[in-house]
């Protein structure tokens, strides 16, 4: 899982699943990593702080920490700022986030530590929902706010308009990706083409807009707007699904808000804030985590006896009563114990992604 944004003078899209972020100066937020008077993780075992009386570095010992975290992310932040500064609360060994937020988007940001990391992609593969403000009658460089406006035109949009335009992004719809997005061209991000002012032909790719419900309002500038509701599959770019609505409607658009409020079954109210977070104990962090197995709501639950389970993690297929199911949830232990995914076919158990016995020791003393 890549937890890097793009660099210096690159724009990200603002929904998605490949989103990428960058802040306004390029590179790490300022204000990510440790609270004031700290210095972030450097790496190897050891967090290391700095005493606020004397300056005096201290070490704090990194820990193996398992689960998912829900936050919801504030603005301003990039999701590998977030995880860096939820990293060191936590004293994490190993984090992951599944899918980034840009820094102008806030939600549900689902950050997985240790062994979660395993499953983070099936959080990457999953539908998102997403409140969002399209702003009417102006066009962006990058259809979003952060962008040079490139365009103005009069907007005389109906409440009709408006839900023909929702019908017709309503479903299987064709979008072509924007040039400032990670996507790459002959080994290069399109953003990086997009700074040296080059347009590279990107073919159009299929997404699936579940539900769209659009209303006319107002911004909080007072201008012409529509608030959308979305829920999507994975790869869709909000902001393209806003600018391509905007020419339906003949005034154009662009994005200046953004929300995730749902992911792969995560909701935005199970999420815990950064504030909250900073103010609790460690151990009052610690229960903030889901276990790993919330990655993997939708699996069809396998138990097996001990001996079952010792061949499966050593990689081995077995065979049972199982009925064939693409996505398996592999337990032992009377169905506490997490060992790892699978598929059954004909009757036969095919291991998938497995977890360590490191992870599961770990994991079963805090049962």
């Amino acid at each position: 899982m890549s937890t890097a944004g793009p660099p210096q003078g690159a724009k990200a899209p603002l929904g998605g699943s490949e989103l990428h972020e960058v802040n306004a100066r390029g590179g790490s937020s300022a204000t990510a990593g440790p609270p004031q008077g700290a210095k972030a993780p450097l790496g190897g075992s050891e967090l290391h702080e700095v005493n606020a009386r004397g300056g005096q570095r201290t070490r704090v010992a990194r820990r193996p920490v398992h689960g998912v975290l829900l936050l919801d992310k504030p603005l301003g932040w990039s999701s590998n700022d977030i995880l860096q500064k939820v990293k060191w609360l936590l004293r994490a060994e190993k984090a992951g986030h599944t899918g980034t937020l840009d820094p102008l988007a806030s939600g549900v940001l689902p950050l997985c530590f240790g062994a979660a990391t395993k499953f983070s992609q099936l959080q990457l593969d999953a539908d998102k929902s997403y409140d969002a403000v399209m702003c009417l009658g102006v066009k962006t460089s990058t259809a979003d706010a952060e962008g040079e406006v490139i365009e103005t035109r009069p907007v005389a949009v109906s409440p009709e308009d408006v839900a023909r335009a929702a019908a017709q992004f309503t479903g299987a719809i064709s979008q072509v990706p924007p040039m400032h997005s990670a996507l790459k061209k002959d080994g290069k991000a399109l953003y990086e083409y997009a700074r040296a002012g080059i347009e590279i032909e990107r073919a159009p790719r299929q997404v699936t807009i579940y539900k769209l419900n659009m209303t006319l309002a107002l911004n909080s500038k007072a201008q012409a707007a529509i608030n959308l509701e979305v829920t999507c599959s994975k790869g869709t770019y909000i902001r393209t699904l806003g600018e391509d609505i905007g020419e339906v409607l003949g005034c154009g658009a662009h994005l200046s808000a953004l929300r995730r409020v749902g992911t792969g079954g995560y909701t935005a109210a199970q999420c815990v804030t950064l504030a909250a977070l900073e103010a609790m104990s460690e151990e009052e962090r610690l229960a903030c985590l889901l276990p790993v197995s919330s990655l993997l709501p939708d699996h069809t639950v396998v138990t097996l006896d001990d001996e079952n389970a010792a061949r499966f993690l050593s990689g081995l297929r077995r065979r049972g009563p199982w009925p064939d199911a693409p996505q398996v949830a592999v337990y032992a232990k009377n169905g506490q114990v997490l060992l790892g995914t699978a598929q059954v076919v004909a009757g036969e158990l095919i291991p998938g992604r497995l977890l360590s016995p490191i992870d599961i020791e770990q994991m079963t003393k805090a049962i």
